[in-house]
């Protein structure tokens, strides 16, 4: 029972904390049920002039009381990143694995998107990942986006 509540907590914490801060910048009905597409901007915090662009899909009290489910969204999230002022790179992981650069909450404790940086340091480019993580069940739901890094020499 310690833990499974360890473990409830430890999830509560993760889904809690965001690496970047997203700023919703438009909404797309697509039904008359309530139901719609979400588009955020998220800044890299760690990458000064990099901006992704994520959209995902937000279920309306309709389809939440008409289909039972209430606490979850879909997994599914669409991606583009972006130069948007001059690059400077902070302190970023360099590792394959990569690091968090976002983070939501999807269901109320077991599900969150995603937002993943890669540092592909043979073709100097950023690698963007938008994925649904669940502590249970993995998703192949996934969305790439680069931004390739350019020398002014």
């Amino acid at each position: 029972m310690n833990r499974l509540k360890s473990l409830c907590t430890a999830a509560a914490v993760a889904c809690l904390s965001t690496a970047a801060q997203a700023e919703q910048i438009g909404e797309i009905g697509v039904d008359w049920v309530g139901n719609d597409i979400i588009v955020e901007a998220i800044s890299d915090p760690d990458v000064e002039g990099v901006t992704c662009h994520i959209a995902y899909f937000e279920r309306g009290l309709f389809d939440r009381l008409s289909k039972g489910n209430w606490f979850e969204d879909p997994s599914n999230a669409s991606i583009a990143c972006r130069q948007t002022g001059p690059i400077t790179i902070g302190d970023i992981d360099k590792d394959k694995d990569g690091e968090d650069v976002f983070r939501q909450s999807r269901s109320i404790i077991l599900k969150s998107l995603r937002v993943k940086r890669i540092w592909d340091e043979a073709n100097q480019t950023l690698i963007y990942v938008a994925h649904a993580a669940e502590l249970t069940d993995g998703s192949a739901k996934v969305s790439i986006s680069t931004v390739p890094l350019y020398s002014s020499d």
